[in-house]
């Protein structure tokens, strides 16, 4: 059986912008970000982060240092994110797997059943916004990040524009249960 998923930037979306974060120390959350997690698991999302680290075609920090992050980020929340895909390549190396192209979707999609008709991008940055809309799936913008300054570029809308993760996840998961209930009031009528 098929399930929907939330596709998650993870620097500026999920944890606090840090550059070339590579070191657990400087790993730093957003007040709300383990109840965003909580709340997408509640309702039934599969979780999977898909990031861009340029730092290890950089040279900045090896991938053993970006697990050692992402180990403690499923360390530090309530409830466990199902996979954390990555790009290690530099923006100009071509690759497939670089946002905003799919790789890291199509791998999650041969990793799990997704159900991409009722599935989510949710990042900071254009290029996130892109991948939503390449993948054609429903995409949200938050302002953390670089979200404000990506926001006043966008030439195509995303489905919602929301202030963080939190408030995107709340009305990802409200909007479902209108559709839900606006069905319910069908069927009952």
């Amino acid at each position: 059986m098929k399930q929907k998923a939330i596709f998650i930037d993870r620097d500026g979306t999920l944890i606090e912008e840090v550059n070339f974060l590579h070191r657990v120390e400087d790993l730093q959350y957003f007040s709300y970000t383990d109840e965003a997690v909580k709340l997408l698991k509640l309702n039934g999302f599969l979780t999977i982060i898909v990031t861009n680290q340029s730092g290890i075609g950089r040279g900045i920090y090896t991938e053993k240092d970006m697990h050692a992050v992402h180990e403690q980020i499923q360390k530090d929340l309530t409830f466990k994110l199902d996979a954390f895909y990555f790009c290690p390549h530099l923006p100009d190396a071509g690759c497939m797997c670089r946002k905003p192209n799919l790789g890291m979707i199509e791998a999650a999609m041969q990793d799990f059943e997704i159900d991409l008709e009722n599935s989510w991008m949710i990042g900071d940055k254009i290029l996130d916004a892109q991948t939503g809309f390449n993948a054609k799936i429903k995409t949200a913008l938050v302002l953390t990040g670089y979200g404000s300054k990506a926001v006043e570029k966008l030439e195509q809308k995303p489905d919602l524009i929301a202030n963080n993760l939190l408030e995107a996840v709340k009305l990802i998961t409200n909007f479902k249960l209108r559709i839900t209930n606006y069905e319910l009031s069908i069927i009952n009528s």
